[in-house]
């Protein structure tokens, strides 16, 4: 039996197998200043992006055995340090993509038919107001037969593009750890094989109507001035990856200058805090980091967690 502090919370379905294999398992959360006493006790900690287990904490932890992350990114652990220690890191890459992938979509719809501000304006209009936006907002675009480019062909990069193939739009990627990414596409119960051609990003960045990241951390934007200089005037700009991938006073320049049309943005530089000139940006769709916070995402992490725990701990 190991003993695991869950400090983010984890599914019931996870912590019932976890339980059921008969591990002892802790879901109070101990705050992080308080790891350091506390944690020296346990097997197993399991985080999500909250609770930071940096070298410090990691060195003053001998009969630590495993790491767990729920999700995809380990910006909030310092890997090389756990794993010269022979501890086992471990994250659920694969359980959360579709649900990231289906709110970038929503990102693209919205900005494509005006759906944030319509939802802002219509409660307090009158009927003068209402014909006035309908006249505003009949010029919507269809995504048919546009370019989604994707930054970054990992599970996530390539779910965007499966919905975005099944929607009849034009896919290209740019992945500077691949030349070509192999998908397959399963509509009305068929198998369709399709392979992504990995692009240069300046040739991803002239062609696309739509751009989504699906990077790690940087330690600098990879879009900046430059980059939104070489987009197509109107083109749309989508992040459910990780703040400062871009350069939001260059984001913000592009948008009010009419050359970029408008961002989907669900990750932001100052989490939980983000700018207001962001947030209030007519022509930026934001969510709260929510790229993974579906029924069935979190039970599939929960899921993903509690195997690769059992299997390590027995």
């Amino acid at each position: 039996m190991a003993k695991i502090l869950i400090n983010d919370g984890i599914h019931p379905t996870g912590l019932k197998m976890l339980t059921e294999a008969g591990h002892d398992v802790q879901t109070d959360k101990i705050e992080q200043d308080d790891l350091m006493a506390q944690l020296p006790v346990f097997d197993a900690i399991c985080v999500r992006s909250a609770t930071k287990v940096r070298t410090d904490l990691i060195d003053n932890c001998p009969n630590l055995k495993v790491i767990g992350r729920g999700g995809v990114g380990l910006d909030n652990i310092d890997v090389s340090n756990a794993k010269s220690k022979g501890i086992h890191v471990i994250n659920t890459p694969a359980a959360s993509s579709r649900s990231v992938a289906e709110l970038v979509t929503g990102h693209m719809f919205t900005l494509s038919r005006f759906l944030n501000n319509s939802n802002v304006e219509m409660p307090t209009l009158g009927s003068t107001k209402f014909k006035d936006l309908k006249k505003a907002y009949s010029k919507g675009a269809e995504v048919k037969g546009k370019t989604m480019g994707i930054i970054g062909l990992g599970r996530i990069g390539c779910e965007v593009a499966k919905i975005a193939l099944g929607l009849g739009m034009k896919v290209v990627g740019s992945d500077i750890m691949k030349t070509s990414q192999e998908i397959s596409l399963d509509i009305a119960g068929l198998s369709i094989d399709y392979t992504i051609e990995s692009v240069s990003m300046d040739e991803l960045l002239a062609n696309s109507d739509y751009i989504s990241l699906h990077v790690p951390s940087v330690d600098k934007p990879i879009i900046g001035a430059l980059e939104f200089s070489k987009m197509k005037d109107g083109a749309v700009i989508l992040n459910a990856a990780r703040g400062g991938t871009i350069d939001e006073n260059a984001l913000l320049n592009a948008l009010d200058s009419g050359k970029l049309g408008g961002a989907g943005l669900d990750v932001f530089v100052n989490e939980p805090t983000p700018r207001e000139d962001i947030l209030n940006h007519p022509r930026i769709s934001v969510t709260p980091h929510i790229g993974a916070s579906t029924g069935a995402a979190q039970e599939n992490i929960g899921i993903e967690l509690a195997n690769q725990l059992i299997e390590l701990l027995g």
